[in-house]
């Protein structure tokens, strides 16, 4: 097990799904990288030979994403979809709307994804939950459709969020999507949106309010980082 913290030690750790993708790009020296979230209930090794093996069989593509069906857990009752609300309700409309040319992707948040290190190490890592939208578009915009690919690997069970969780996690994927937009000049943002996000619970017969920051940071691409190149350096000469 490799701790953040000890990869690219002089710079400083962010909290955040993003971050730790993009640390664990740095900590790896091999030509494909595969992501495979940890809150897997059913993972078998095809997950890793699935993703992996459009990258091996074919040299034009360049990153894979899963798909899958989605179970809903709810209390003992297993439904055999509905786990992708975040995916349906905000992702989707937002690649359709934006990104048409992406809509294609059935899981397009999939923490399971594999790609070239050669293209990963271009590419800028939103450091939370907006990772997964901002790396599908980026690769979209260096290799195009047709180095993209998706691979069926039947069913993904995993932990149920709560609605506050997927809440903030929307927002991540929202403040990406608009940062995208803006690049790509489809968008004049006056000025930055509000990180704050005011949530509320139900206790007994009173709202109770909270609020959680949910701001846009971005890791550059690992290409600019010259730590990144002078342990890649590091790791050319060993024998």
């Amino acid at each position: 097990m490799v701790r953040r913290e000890d990869v690219l030690p002089d710079v400083d750790p962010l909290p955040g799904k993003g971050e730790v993708l993009w640390r664990g790009v740095a900590a790896t020296t091999s030509d494909v990288v595969a992501f495979v979230d940890s809150d897997l209930s059913d993972f078998t090794s095809d997950f890793v030979t699935g993703l992996v093996g459009p990258l091996l069989s074919d040299p034009g593509v360049a990153l894979v994403k899963a798909t899958y069906d989605r179970p809903l857990t709810q209390g003992e009752t297993v439904l055999p979809a509905g786990g992708g609300r975040v995916t349906e309700l905000v992702a989707r409309p937002l690649l359709n709307m934006f990104w048409p040319e992406l809509a294609g992707f059935v899981q397009p948040l999939s923490g399971e994804y594999a790609a070239r290190r050669a293209l990963l190490e271009q590419l800028r890592f939103p450091t939370g939950y907006g990772v997964e939208l901002g790396v599908l578009v980026e690769a979209w915009h260096k290799v195009g459709l047709d180095g993209l690919a998706q691979v069926d690997l039947v069913r993904r069970k995993h932990r149920t969020s709560d609605d506050a969780k997927l809440g903030a996690m929307a927002s991540e994927i929202i403040a990406v999507a608009l940062d995208r937009l803006a690049e790509e000049g489809r968008l004049s943002l006056g000025s930055p949106p509000e990180t704050s996000l005011l949530q509320f619970t139900r206790e007994g017969e009173d709202y109770v309010s909270r609020v959680v920051d949910v701001p846009l940071r971005q890791r550059p691409p690992l290409l600019t980082v010259p730590a990144y190149a002078d342990a890649q350096d590091r790791a050319d000469s060993d024998p």
